[in-house]
């Protein structure tokens, strides 16, 4: 009787034990699960979120899987997280072990790829259990809604495209010269100096230029030397006697050929800097131990000595190198004076051919309106076709009013024929980002340095990475719109708000943003004021307010909702 009784009892316990390795699990609440953050927040183009879950004492069987699925719910549609699986004591496998007895605790990170219609949605989990090959589904259990998604109003379609700069000069300076050489310790001009082809060139181009309607000279210099040998008082005699001579002889021509321009005349009496110039240049064995004179004396009349020690190699210098650096030199500056505004802008409308390309980029400029700079850009297309230029910079125009399609075929025209110009590299690099691209927009701007418009563009591809510290110091001082979302982002709001004020242009995006640094600084009266703004110039952003969780605090005050019903 007793061994009976005995047998009964353990078939009980082992029941007991079985049962409870074997019972159906409880469905799981929000109670047991925290979503960090609470409200969801795009980063980047991501929706990123980590989730932390107890699992309760006695709760998890021991033969038991359990499968939780992130999910994003919006209007009739959701998007499914990465799935995590966790696991009861006596199955084998590489998940997480959760104790029968004491629980556990369980971490899950997951993100979603944004789109706008998560602007307004709602995080569930999704909770599945399997025991002995039963799988059971769980009631879905939310946790978290979203989404904030001001890091999607940075846009590179608002950013500033790049001008590849036209080289037109209105002044085109060119400068003139002849030298003068004259005899050792002599300061006479020798007939054979003065017919010499370079200094009749001279006078001839300072003849034309005086007699030119464009044309005018801004200036003469006359730059008169001695040779270092001799000694100084011998050379500061040469040298100015040479600078009289000279100067005499060009005011006489001047007179002669009715030429009137300043005259600026000085001499140096020992050209060691272009005897050091010469020596640098020449073949001379010995070079190396004069310019190593040259360095260690100061003094002139040792600095001469000490070469002359060197015997051999001052006779090469004597016959080669010092007669260069007795003469005048004569440099004139003619200014060519280009057409004028008006001018440029008649001939671009009656005769474009007459223009150099030059002249038809700068012409462009002078357009007041978008159309008017966008038909000067295909006429300097149609008469220079293979300049890159007036592609890329109708490109930007088409841009900038949002004509993506033209102007990504103006942009691939301009590159192919210069696949190496920054300005259409940065361009390219902002139409991958407007198609999402971000890492062929990286490799593009990589080609575009030293561009100006380049730090913008940096901070837009920056921004939508998730790096918003560093999309903040490519701003810079930048005043728009893009440079007040990054420093929303980095939590600078007195700099975002000083920012939006100071915008040129502002417009409804720009009170938006003021309205969304209202709301995160909680100040009622900032969020209706912009709010209203916004709506007044842009009807759409009523509804874009309304989805928005900014203004999640705001959302049920009745001022919030008479704005945007």
């Amino acid at each position: 009787m007793i061994k009976r009784t005995a047998y009964l009892l353990s078939i009980v316990f082992i029941t007991g034990v079985l049962s409870s390795c074997s019972k159906k699990m409880n469905p799981l609440t929000s109670d047991y699960f925290t979503a960090t953050p609470q409200l969801l927040e795009v980063v980047g183009n991501k929706i990123p979120v980590s989730i932390s879950g107890n699992i309760p004492p006695k709760y998890f069987p021991k033969n038991a899987k359990l499968s939780i699925t992130p999910i994003l719910r919006y209007g009739y549609g959701e998007i499914a997280g990465d799935t995590f699986v966790y696991q009861g004591e006596n199955i084998q496998g590489n998940d997480q072990t959760i104790s029968y007895e004491n629980g556990g605790n369980i971490k899950m990170s997951t993100s979603f790829n944004y789109k706008p219609e998560l602007a307004s949605c709602e995080l569930y989990l999704m909770v599945k259990s399997t025991i002995k090959g039963n799988i059971i589904e769980m009631p879905m259990i939310k946790i978290g809604e979203g989404t904030i998604a001001t890091a999607t109003l940075s846009s590179a379609a608002s950013a500033t495209p790049a001008i590849a700069p036209d080289a037109f000069q209105r002044i085109i300076k060119e400068k003139r010269n002849a030298d003068i050489m004259f005899l050792i310790e002599q300061a006479n001009l020798r007939p054979t100096e003065l017919n010499k082809s370079e200094v009749q060139d001279l006078q001839e181009s300072m003849q034309k230029a005086a007699s030119t309607e464009n044309q005018r000279i801004a200036g003469i210099e006359v730059a008169s030397y001695a040779s270092p040998d001799g000694g100084p008082e011998l050379n500061e005699k040469l040298a100015s006697a040479r600078e009289k001579n000279t100067v005499g002889y060009l005011n006489k021509e001047m007179s002669k050929n009715a030429v009137n321009a300043p005259v600026d005349a000085h001499f140096t009496a020992q050209d060691w800097e272009g005897f050091s110039e010469l020596v640098q240049k020449s073949n001379i064995q010995d070079k190396d131990l004069i310019l190593r004179v040259l360095s260690m004396y100061s003094d002139p009349e040792r600095r001469e000595q000490e070469i002359k020690n060197i015997s051999a190699t001052y006779k090469k210098l004597s016959d080669d190198i010092l007669p260069q650096l007795r003469r005048s030199r004569l440099i004139a500056t003619i200014e060519i004076i280009g057409k004028s505004d008006e001018q440029i802008s008649s001939l671009a409308a009656s005769n474009p051919k007459a223009l150099t390309i030059e002249e038809l980029l700068y012409a462009a400029t002078l357009e007041k309106t978008v159309d008017d700079r966008a038909m000067a850009y295909r006429t300097a297309m149609e008469i220079y076709p293979d300049d890159y230029r007036a592609y890329n910079n109708l490109g930007a125009l088409l841009f900038g009013n949002g004509d993506m399609k033209e102007a990504s075929q103006m942009y691939a025209k301009a590159l192919q024929l210069n696949p190496n110009a920054p300005e259409v590299n940065m361009n390219a690099g902002l139409m991958a980002l407007v198609n999402g691209d971000a890492a062929k927009a990286q490799q593009y701007f990589g080609k575009s340095s030293g561009v100006p418009e380049l730090n913008g563009a940096m901070g837009v591809l920056y921004t939508q990475s998730g790096n918003y510290t560093q999309a903040v110091n490519m701003f810079g001082d930048t005043k728009n719109n893009n440079a007040a979302v990054a420093q929303i982002l980095t939590k600078d709001y007195n700099k975002a708000k000083s920012t939006l004020t100071e915008i040129p242009n502002p417009d409804a995006m720009t009170a938006y943003l003021s309205a969304i640094v209202g709301a995160r600084t909680n100040n009622a009266s900032m969020v209706f004021d912009n709010l209203k703004s916004a709506i007044a110039k842009d009807r759409s952003m009523a509804q874009k307010a309304l989805d928005d969780k900014e203004f999640y605090k705001f959302a049920q005050s009745p001022a919030f909702q008479a704005l945007v019903k």
